[in-house]
């Protein structure tokens, strides 16, 4: 997973001329759980045909050129590791935040399962 490789990617595009913005998420393993229990790491499946799904549906929403995701699957994670990249190229930024909030939710309700390693 390497953001900086996603990113010239997206400037190949032969329409990155209407491009005013790529927002990234960059989700990464932190130490301690949503209910406060402390994680010592963790691991992620992916649903792969619904996550084609999302990215089709959400690139033909307005003013979206791109989304590119990356996610970390079935690998050992520790605090630290990148979980997930997810760039969203655009013209402006209504378009651009909406979207990447939209998809991001969408990957984290319906796409993605983690299983999360506690600290004994």
């Amino acid at each position: 997973m390497n953001i900086s490789n996603m990113m010239e990617d997206i400037k190949q595009h032969p329409d990155f001329d209407t491009v005013g913005m790529v927002l990234c998420h960059n989700g990464i393993v932190r130490g301690t759980s949503r209910d406060g229990r402390r994680v010592k790491g963790l691991k992620v499946s992916v649903d792969h045909p619904r996550l084609d799904q999302i990215i089709s549906k959400q690139k033909k929403r307005s003013g979206i050129l791109d989304i590119r995701v990356e996610i970390a699957e079935d690998a050992d994670l520790t605090i630290g590791d990148d979980v997930m990249l997810l760039l969203v190229a655009g013209d402006i930024r209504e378009n651009v935040i909406a979207v990447l909030t939209d998809t991001l939710n969408e990957i984290k309700t319906t796409v993605t399962q983690k299983t999360e390693y506690f600290a004994d």
